[in-house]
């Protein structure tokens, strides 16, 4: 299993951590054993001192697709979820800094928290909103109408460097308002006001 992740995906994130906003879809990857399901608690490693949430809409794909047109792509996915995308930023920041690969940042076990999986069909062709609360404070709120690059355009262009396979997910981007957590905190999704997702941190 692959797990994609694009990255400044809406532009007032890429403004809020000073990026510049892309002009194609940014792709960097997870491992599988990133993934981190079933309301399973995160575990702050001892590697970082500021991790992250990014909350963001997955995508589930269920069949192959190797080189799609845009126009075909959204029969490649049949599911959504919302995930965390947890981000070591001093890490990540220390290896930007020397030009290094900063995988280990944003791949790390448990960096990928998933969800409930939904059918898809209800959420084609409309604005999504989703929103984080963080101890029942809300923390980010997003909608899939702001993302740079939609559904379709993101799987099309994904297959056109990696042939996707039933059971990949691609983590969509973040919308503005991440930051960090501790050790004590609660995040919870909700995909259209439906409690969706729950994480703890211990």
């Amino acid at each position: 299993m692959k797990i994609i992740c694009v990255g400044r995906n809406y532009s007032e994130h890429a403004r809020e951590l000073n990026n510049a906003v892309p002009e194609a879809p940014m792709l960097f990857m997870k491992p599988e054993t990133a993934v981190l399901q079933e309301g399973k608690p995160f575990y702050y490693p001892e590697f970082s001192k500021n991790i992250h949430y990014e909350l963001e809409i997955v995508l589930r794909i269920c069949k192959t697709a190797k080189c799609v047109g845009k126009e075909f792509a959204a029969n490649y996915y049949d599911r959504i979820a919302l995930g965390l995308d947890f981000t070591a930023r001093d890490l990540q920041d220390q290896l930007k800094s020397k030009g290094h690969p900063w995988e280990i940042a944003k791949g790390f076990d448990g960096s990928a928290v998933i969800g409930s999986w939904l059918p898809i069909d209800a959420y084609k062709n409309r604005n999504i909103d989703f929103k984080l609360l963080k101890n029942g404070v809300l923390a980010q709120e997003g909608h899939s109408d702001d993302m740079i690059f939609d559904f379709d355009t993101l799987v099309s262009y994904a297959s056109q460097f990696f042939t996707l396979k039933q059971g990949d997910l691609i983590f969509t981007g973040t919308p503005a308002g991440v930051g960090p957590i501790q050790i004590g905190d609660l995040l919870e999704g909700l995909l259209e006001d439906k409690p969706v997702l729950k994480c703890q941190i211990k």
